[in-house]
């Protein structure tokens, strides 16, 4: 471990006290990630904010949301968040074939949806700098331009995640720890 606190409700700096609570009562539990972000108060609640606008405030399915997550947590390599979305996206009642393919950086089951990944790891690869001929395949499979940059904003809550668990090595959460994730080795052709 890295040296960062897994904070409770009592252990917590005052300011995250009433963040960690609403954890508590959403999840049944504090999640590994918000115990670990609550030694910075600010960073969990714009972490909590994000994620909620992006989850109920875009015009993304559950199985669109599934494939931003995934896609920027595996290309990030993030031990924590993979298996904490596989997860979610069983709660969400996602197919497995989309939540398998992306971890195993295999094809998606539809264009659509290999369209959207592709352009997430495009966007998360190129910092925000991506080709016309990659936007317009985006567009071209049938998105928007609002969808465009709400792709950025589910990037912009995964880095707060992804970076907060590199750092910190944040044990996975009990509930999750069936779902254990590594990214396949890519041998040289």
């Amino acid at each position: 471990m890295s040296g960062f606190d897994l904070h409770t409700i009592e252990t917590a700096p005052e300011e995250s006290r009433t963040l960690l609570e609403n954890s508590q009562k959403s999840f049944g539990r504090i999640p590994g990630l918000h115990a670990v972000m609550a030694e910075a108060p600010a960073l969990l609640d714009a972490y909590q904010k994000l994620h909620q606008m992006f989850a109920e405030q875009t015009s993304f399915d559950k199985d669109e949301l599934t494939v931003v997550w995934q896609t920027i947590n595996v290309e990030h390599n993030c031990t924590y968040c993979v298996p904490a979305h596989t997860g979610i996206a069983k709660r969400m009642k996602v197919d497995d074939a989309i939540n398998d393919a992306l971890r195993d950086e295999a094809p998606l089951p539809n264009a659509r949806l290999e369209a959207l990944r592709s352009f997430t790891l495009a966007v998360t690869r190129g910092r925000g700098h991506v080709d016309e001929a990659e936007l317009q395949a985006f567009l071209d499979a049938g998105f928007t331009k609002r969808q465009v940059l709400e792709v950025i904003l589910g990037l912009s809550q995964k880095v707060m995640s992804n970076y907060t668990n590199h750092l910190a090595e944040t044990p996975v959460d009990e509930a999750f720890k069936g779902f254990a994730w590594e990214k396949a080795r890519k041998d040289a052709a």
